[in-house]
């Protein structure tokens, strides 16, 4: 699985975090490495540690061209090769030791506000353009959460439709009617007449038909993607994500959440796309599960930090689940063949914009969708939701849809 993995781009920071500090501990694929941003405005993404005397790099000097050592001022360029090392250049004017002196490095990417870095052998392919990241006159956020679980354990989540009307639906009625027992019914209660599942270039589409709903519904005639191996496409209404469940190491997991607001009015300029914080756990320790996006991670942390896939017993509901396995399965196949799996980017002129399948009226509830996010979703912690609120206010106001 690690190999599969290897072949492609995964979310490491936010811009707007390197920003704030350009040092950063990062653990990624099972690696413990150091992003930083030197003074010129590159990124690197090197091993964590110096290999002098194994300091932390985390704590390093950032330079004009590079991250300096702080214990002995060993430079190193975003290749991990070391530039510099002040003392032994001072007393041996001709040594090259520097020379042999190498980090293991990786390529980091900006796209949309947000950092990707890619682990696999090179050269390494194209950093997917999806949509969403080359929209104008929208507003973007960004949003992290660290998850003590494995990363398969999201990502099958996202192939089952069916938790919907239960984890969000009958579960989110009981969280309010603990909590807040004069707030409106979730929308996600509805009861599922069937669901459907389609194979495409980018990984596979999911459907469902809900009851009262027919097959002219967005739900079912649309749908929504899964992009492989590890990206849930979501929204409608003016509220786009794309949620990145990235693998820190076996038993954790950083679920990225990148979020596009689109109003249909104008829109102030955006100079930076902000980030912050999704919290995992209430001051008292339990899970959060007030918010959608909470109780899908409640449901995948509390099967543990790796399910015991062979105490499962599956049924109707898993057919979804049962097609990204296989999925898995099939590309994992051909890298150890050697080829290049599906959805891995190399021709510029296909990746220019990657344009996916939107389901525009979410459960039917069109513009109702978007005045959710804020209450029902991890949208409700970011430091502009009520001025984005606002905007939505004032693009039904334009429209005359109050």
């Amino acid at each position: 699985m690690g190999d599969l993995l290897r072949r492609y781009w995964h979310p490491v920071a936010a811009v707007a975090q390197m920003d704030q500090e350009p040092t950063r501990e990062v653990r990624l694929l099972g690696e413990d490495l150091v992003l930083y941003k030197d003074r010129s405005g590159a990124y690197g993404l090197i091993d964590r540690y110096c290999a002098h005397r194994r300091v932390n790099l985390a704590y390093g000097i950032p330079e004009e061209n590079g991250l300096r050592c702080m214990y002995h001022g060993w430079l190193y360029d975003e290749a991990g090769q070391c530039t510099e090392q002040p003392f032994e250049e001072t007393v041996r004017p001709e040594s090259r030791f520097k020379d042999k002196i190498k980090l293991p490095a990786y390529p980091v990417e900006a796209l949309g506000g947000l950092l990707f870095a890619y682990m696999g052998p090179l050269p390494a392919p194209l950093v997917p353009r999806w949509d969403v990241f080359t929209w104008n006159n929208v507003i973007r956020e960004i949003g992290s959460t660290q998850l003590p679980c494995n990363w398969l354990q999201c990502m099958e989540n996202s192939a089952d439709p069916v938790h919907t009307e239960w984890l969000h639906g009958r579960f989110f009625a009981q969280v309010l009617e603990r909590m807040a027992p004069d707030k409106e019914r979730p929308l996600y209660w509805q009861k599922h007449v069937k669901i459907d599942f389609d194979t495409f270039d980018y990984g596979f589409i999911k459907r469902r038909l809900v009851e009262g709903g027919s097959e002219e519904d967005d739900d079912w005639k649309v749908g929504h993607p899964v992009l492989f191996p590890n990206v849930l496409r979501l929204g409608g209404g003016g509220v786009y994500e794309h949620h990145y469940r990235v693998p820190i190491d076996d038993h954790n997991t950083m679920h990225w959440a990148y979020e596009v607001f689109a109003p249909e009015t104008e829109l102030p300029q955006q100079d930076h796309v902000p980030y912050y914080d999704i919290p995992l756990r209430f001051d008292d320790g339990r899970l959060v599960d007030d918010t959608i996006d909470a109780q899908d991670n409640l449901a995948w942390v509390v099967q543990g930090p790796v399910m015991d896939r062979s105490l499962e017993r599956l049924g109707e509901s898993d057919r979804g689940v049962i097609l990204y396995r296989q999925m898995l399965h099939d590309q994992m196949q051909i890298v150890e063949d050697g080829g290049e799996p599906m959805c891995v980017f190399r021709d510029p002129s296909e990746n220019v914009v990657l344009t996916l399948p939107t389901e525009e009226n979410k459960f039917g509830s069109g513009r109702k969708f978007s005045r959710t996010v804020f209450e029902a979703t991890h949208a409700r912690y970011s430091p502009n939701a009520v001025e984005i609120e606002a905007l939505f206010d004032k693009a039904a106001a334009e429209a005359g849809d109050r």
